[in-house]
């Protein structure tokens, strides 16, 4: 795996798919749920809780060897008549799993889909947060979360307000932050959200940290078993 090769982390949720990934060499993603490009690099995994000890961390990557449409009738024969059988599909065909050096772990439960990242992260990461590529912006909020010991979940998704940029899980409720010059969400009984503009990031960033910081101190500080 080069630095720079593209890497796109995919959800392993069952026994069977990664199965057929380890003998078979193929992975099926649904066309209608597909991220915006399958022409990567590399696929990475992350397993879920069917996986015992491998469970909510990626363990294994696997070469791309090239992609196909096709439909899940095609690919899984033994079930023609499944509901979503004539569904479209991309087999994804990779090489041999690769098991990484060092497991990378989500920190807190999450909901995982896809993300993209690059070799450098897949190889350098600690836990599932670092794989994710932002702005610069985005990247210096973060950083200075860390350093301010506020551990936050990047690309988090919550309802209402769908993807936010981070989330601080705290005693009394949840903290969402979004980095949008205009979007308003209104506060939940379990979220409370902040919109901040990029360019405040840029001019103020104590002060945008600041912020974040009394807002994660009136829900009772974060809960460190989250």
């Amino acid at each position: 795996m080069n630095a720079g090769d593209v890497v796109l982390v995919a959800v392993m949720n069952n026994l069977r798919d990664f199965e057929i990934a380890r003998v078979l060499g193929w992975y099926r993603i649904p066309v209608k749920t597909a991220p915006r490009t399958v022409a990567v690099d590399w696929l990475a995994f992350y397993q879920t809780a069917k996986f015992g000890e491998e469970k909510w961390a990626v363990n294994y990557a696997a070469p791309v060897r090239g992609h196909e449409l096709t439909t899940r009738a095609e690919l899984l024969r033994t079930q023609p008549d499944h509901p979503h059988a004539r569904e479209q599909y991309y087999k994804i065909q990779i090489g041999a799993l690769e098991r990484l050096a060092r497991p990378i772990p989500s920190q807190a439960w999450r909901r995982v889909t896809f993300l993209y990242t690059t070799g450098a992260r897949l190889l350098a990461a600690c836990e599932l947060n670092d794989l994710i590529v932002q702005s610069s912006e985005r990247e210096r909020l973060w950083a200075a979360l860390r350093e301010r010991g506020l551990r936050a979940e990047r690309q988090y998704a919550s309802q209402p307000a769908g993807e936010l940029d981070f989330a601080l899980l705290c005693q009394l409720g949840n903290l969402g932050v979004l980095l949008d010059e205009q979007k308003r969400i209104k506060d939940t009984p379990t979220w409370r959200y902040l919109a901040i503009p990029p360019s405040a990031v840029a001019a103020d960033l104590p002060g945008v940290v600041q912020q974040i910081e009394q807002a994660v101190l009136q829900l009772g500080g974060l809960n460190h078993g989250r």
